[in-house]
């Protein structure tokens, strides 16, 4: 009986063993394709971006689809490693198929200024071959790896002692710690962070409550909103001499977005208002800033409360509620119009755009790319090229290029529009997407004439981009009054953004000083002069 099921029981080990076999197979052929996948993601994402950095943006949407790119890349290595892992763990039942490993890039070493923390792995009392106990060391081999200590919370206890005279019995004692709220509780590393997460990072303060609830704090909404008002409260100063500074400047990148506001159980559509000073384009000296403001609709006299006393040359789009500032005789000086190409061209490009239109046209939808607009696009950045050429010259040495460069394809480009604009019709849309430029003519050449003058609004563009970012996260304002803090708050921290600050270590050290500072030398804290206060290791 035995002897009869030997056999039968040979065929199964045997198939067992021919299964593990194909299952390690194919893991390592699935961990292979996935590796293959994710470097190709890899490859692509790096071509995309050296051919951005080379040639400039090819298309309005170019950001975007890097981003796409990168969260595609995102989740191919995240499957790559997990397949790996898969098949290595179906190569440990077996012998014949080899565990796959992914061959990765060299990393960077760590960062030195990281802390080091050394953990001695005792070696061995007597030795692994012959048992002997006489040793000499050789020497060590290091493995670091990366760690972080989850946020902790502390109470830092002020102890004043108290002392009676002998002689006159007179209680003397220090006096009480500096805070940001009178009476208040909370460090300025703690309101940092939470001024920083809500305006910075977008999350809201009910979100915050939450998170440091399941940390082991509880903190209310209306006590960290109380926190909140208090250090917009107390940075008003920087934030009037960053709008100082802004308005100061001979040239100015201006913009707005949408904000929604709660409003009697609806939301209603405010505005925000951003005005960028930033002469790093052309040399300039002066450092780039950014002030922000809040209103309830788009009216033109909004604008025009805020550049009241500022003249020189706005960057901006064609909005009508600019046309007022444009008119000659105001005081204190005239604004000069500058209008941006990259709105201009983004009219046409979407006439021209070969990839959305083959997407449409297989979805069945009617898919017509414009050659009109396609050679529109084309000459239009030829201009960008040169620009991209230029940038952080001079004013004067980027006059005198696009003198000699830009003037004649600008020229050739005009008269080659116009003659394609006679024969189209004024409904066509390529005939809308001319005229937006040809009706602005002079705005748009304007560089032409002045070095400082860039080509397109993308530094407004740029500082408005957190808000857009923030709109999904935390849905609206909550009142008037809301979306003004918030217009402050914005200005200081895109403005240490500008600067490479880091815009929460700013606040923390600005929050812990800004009560003994001097309000002659306010300016030392602006972002651009700022000094972080030496720790008292530093010092040492």
């Amino acid at each position: 009986m035995d002897t009869e099921q030997t056999p039968v029981a040979e065929d199964v080990e045997a198939l067992k063993a021919a299964l593990a076999i194909a299952r390690a197979e194919l893991a390592e052929v699935r961990a292979q394709r996935s590796d293959d996948q994710a470097l190709i993601a890899h490859l692509k994402l790096q071509i995309a971006k050296l051919n951005r950095e080379r040639f400039g943006p090819h298309a309005e949407r170019t950001a975007r689809l890097l981003d796409q790119m990168e969260l595609q890349l995102e989740e191919l290595e995240a499957s790559a490693t997990a397949d790996e892992i898969a098949a290595e763990v179906a190569a440990v039942s077996t012998t014949t198929v080899a565990a796959f490993t992914r061959k990765r890039p060299a990393r960077k070493p760590f960062p030195e200024h990281l802390p080091r923390e050394r953990v001695v792995v005792p070696g061995p009392s007597a030795c692994l071959c012959c048992g002997g106990t006489r040793r000499s060391r050789l020497g060590e081999d290091v493995t670091e790896t990366l760690e972080v200590i989850p946020r902790q919370w502390k109470v830092i206890q002020h102890v004043r002692e108290k002392f009676a005279c002998r002689d006159c019995e007179t209680i003397s004692q220090a006096p009480a710690p500096f805070h940001v709220i009178p009476r208040g509780w909370a460090g300025p590393s703690l309101l940092a962070m939470i001024a920083f997460e809500k305006f910075g990072q977008h999350q809201p303060l009910n979100r915050q409550a939450e998170r440091y609830a399941k940390e082991g704090v509880p903190l209310s909404l209306s006590t960290l909103a109380d926190q909140v008002g208090a250090v917009c409260t107390v940075m008003q100063p920087l934030f009037e001499r960053i709008e100082a500074h802004v308005l100061a400047a001979e040239r100015l990148h201006g913009d707005d977005t949408t904000v929604p506001v709660l409003a009697k159980g609806k939301t209603d559509v405010g505005r925000c208002w951003t005005y960028v000073r930033d002469d790093r384009p052309f040399g300039g000296p002066a450092p780039p800033a950014a002030v922000f403001y809040y209103s309830r609709d788009r009216r033109g006299e909004h604008p025009r409360c805020h550049l009241a006393r500022w003249s020189g040359v706005l960057q901006a789009d064609a909005y009508g509620g600019y046309d007022g500032l444009y008119q000659g005789g105001r005081s204190p000086g005239d604004i000069r119009q500058a209008l941006c190409w990259a709105h201009g061209r983004r009219k046409l490009f979407e006439l021209a755009d070969i990839e959305q239109a083959a997407q449409r046209k297989a979805r069945g939808k009617t898919a017509v790319v414009s050659p009109i607009a396609l050679e529109a696009v084309r000459r239009i950045d030829a201009l960008f090229d040169i620009e991209r050429a230029i940038n952080g010259k001079p004013s004067a040495e980027r006059l005198t290029i696009r003198q000699a460069q830009s003037a004649p394809l600008v020229a050739e480009l005009e008269a080659w529009m116009r003659k394609q604009r006679a024969k189209l019709s004024r409904h066509d849309p390529v005939a809308k997407a001319l005229d937006y430029m040809l009706t602005r003519w002079p705005a748009f050449t304007g560089f032409l004439s002045d070095g400082r003058i860039c080509l397109t609004n993308n530094a407004a563009e740029r500082a408005l981009r957190g808000i857009a970012l923030g709109r999904k996260a935390w849905l609206f304002c909550g009142s008037d009054r809301g979306g003004e803090r918030a217009a402050r708050m914005y200005s200081l921290i895109v403005t240490a953004k500008l600067n490479d600050v880091d815009p929460q270590a700013w606040l923390a050290d600005v929050l812990a000083r800004i009560a003994e500072h001097p309000i002659q030398q306010i300016d030392q804290l602006l972002p651009w002069n700022w000094r972080p206060a030496a720790t008292p290791a530093q010092a040492a």
